[in-house]
């Protein structure tokens, strides 16, 4: 039995699909669903970020952060029960260290979009899933997307752009993190369950950032419309996002995985767009229209 329940065991019988016929419809099937569920979780993942942004004010992107990853555990583990929590022993320790790269990534681009806007934090951040895709490459010409993206980066750099540099950095500290999560969930997932996977390392994020959270949020963690704003930002850009990362990443490579993410920086400037009033100026899109271009292409290539 596989791992989406298709038995391709199975002998064939009487208006039944010989079993190599099957198998392989099936994994076209399943592989064909892989870029559905990477736009379902960047929108999903941004709509959460733009309905963040209205607690910073309160309890401060840290505070914000801490109840997106323990609401979220929380929530898997009361939906899901059972089937949330058993995972192997031996997939503990690497659930430790991603839950650590998560609370970093996360951290970092929240104190990027308290600074920049949604789409130019995103445009930032995805040079690390792109990093990943490019270095997974053995193609000469995967070099050149990368330096396109790298030209939209440096166009955010300039002075036209307007971009905080401090924001800047973040976003990048973020990217840098994201790459390493994309290989460790991809290790993990091989060998585990994406769900319970996902559990704990909310869980171990939540942990990493109590202290934090509290030094910077104080009792205004504990308001109710802080905690039911707090749970429509877990579910939406934590408990929906990463399960379906995580599923997608048991589907396909973790080069073309992040390849497949190469809307993400727009669906984030359309967002914050709509939700935000953040409209991106003339070098903001040229410099985003260069990340997206760039993993198009590679995207095609593959």
């Amino acid at each position: 039995m596989s791992a989406i329940g298709v038995d391709f065991a199975a002998p064939p019988g009487p208006g039944r699909v010989p079993p190599r016929r099957r198998g392989t419809r099936a994994a076209a099937l399943v592989g064909g669903s892989a870029p559905l569920l990477v736009v379902a979780l960047a929108v999903s993942m941004h709509v959460g970020s733009a309905i963040a942004t209205e607690l910073f004010g309160r309890v401060g992107p840290l505070g914000v952060l801490w109840l997106r990853c323990a609401l979220a555990a929380l929530l898997l583990a009361a939906i899901f029960r059972r089937r949330a929590l058993v995972l192997p022993r031996a997939s503990r320790g690497g659930v430790v260290a991603l839950g650590v790269v998560l609370a970093a990534m996360n951290a970092c681009f929240f104190e990027a979009i308290a600074r920049v806007p949604l789409g130019v934090a995103s445009t930032i951040e995805f040079t690390g899933p792109l990093l990943v895709a490019v270095a997974g490459s053995r193609r000469r010409r995967d070099v050149a997307f990368a330096l396109l993206a790298g030209i939209g980066v440096a166009l955010l750099g300039s002075p036209s752009a307007h971009v905080d540099t401090l924001g800047a950095v973040l976003a990048f500290g973020s990217a840098a993190c994201w790459a390493t999560y994309i290989l460790l969930a991809k290790r993990l997932v091989g060998g585990a369950e994406p769900l319970p996977v996902l559990t704990f390392t909310l869980a171990v994020a939540a942990v990493v950032l109590t202290g934090p959270a509290l030094a910077t949020a104080g009792p205004s963690l504990w308001d109710g419309g802080v905690l039911a704003t707090g749970l429509a930002v877990a579910a939406l850009a934590s408990a929906i996002p990463y399960l379906l990362e995580l599923l997608a990443l048991r589907l396909v490579s973790a080069a073309t995985f992040s390849i497949l993410l190469s809307l993400e920086p727009a669906i984030a400037a359309i967002i914050g767009l709509l939700l935000l009033g953040q409209a991106l100026g003339a070098v903001e899109i040229a410099a985003m229209g260069c990340v997206v271009l760039a993993s198009a292409a590679a995207a095609r290539a593959a």
